[in-house]
């Protein structure tokens, strides 16, 4: 897998069931710990609200980290529907915080189902989204004599060079897309005749 869908931005829906109003937060998370930043800056916005319910997948596919909270709701009427529809969306790295202000109506346990789930799948539709596409990033020992041939290719293969250190050759830390690494060293090879070979930089990561 080479990239998956993210939201764009954050966005904003409310829904309203008798006399409840339910006002949905969705955003961007690329950690656990963003995603509880996220909650917590919801819960400061509103502090006067009834609940704030939430549920969060970092990550996609195989490798999900998730979370949820009803935040007092009866047990499961409330994070779990939201998640469903998380889970149904086929997004990563997302965070939905469904914020609850009482209207003295109480909507059973059917009904906060119901509600909540709604409200999180009004966000869903609201929501625009782009690709995260992995980015690796190389370690090179770059001769002088190759330096601007090294730089250009680089830029061949939307490359971007991240930092330089000038010694007897030219130390270069490259981030580029996962999937442009292979064809990228290939043409490192054909361009030295096989003495350029980009080593794995602990820094690899996701853009």
């Amino acid at each position: 897998m080479n990239g998956y869908p993210i939201p764009t931005a954050t966005v904003r829906v409310t829904h309203e069931v008798s006399r409840s109003r339910l006002i949905a937060t969705l955003g961007c998370a690329e950690s656990a710990s963003a995603a509880r930043q996220f909650i917590a800056d919801v819960r400061a916005e509103m502090p006067d609200a009834s609940h704030h319910v939430y549920a969060f997948r970092i990550g996609y596919g195989n490798s999900v980290n998730e979370g949820l909270s009803d935040d007092g709701e009866p047990s499961g009427t409330a994070a779990p529907p939201i998640m469903a529809v998380l889970r149904g969306a086929a997004i990563g790295d997302v965070v939905l915080v469904v914020t609850r202000y009482f209207g003295g109506i109480k909507l059973g346990t059917g009904g906060l189902v119901r509600a909540y789930g709604e409200a999180a799948r009004l966000a869903i539709s609201a929501m625009t989204t782009r690709p995260k596409i992995a980015v690796c990033r190389l370690e090179l020992d770059v001769p002088d004599a190759l330096y601007e041939r090294v730089r250009r290719l680089s830029a061949q293969h939307a490359a971007h060079i991240e930092s330089e250190r000038f010694a007897e050759s030219v130390n270069l830390l490259i981030a580029l897309p996962e999937p442009e690494v292979a064809a990228f060293s290939a043409a490192l090879r054909d361009l030295s005749h096989g003495s350029l070979v980009p080593r794995l930089s602990a820094s690899a990561s996701a853009d």
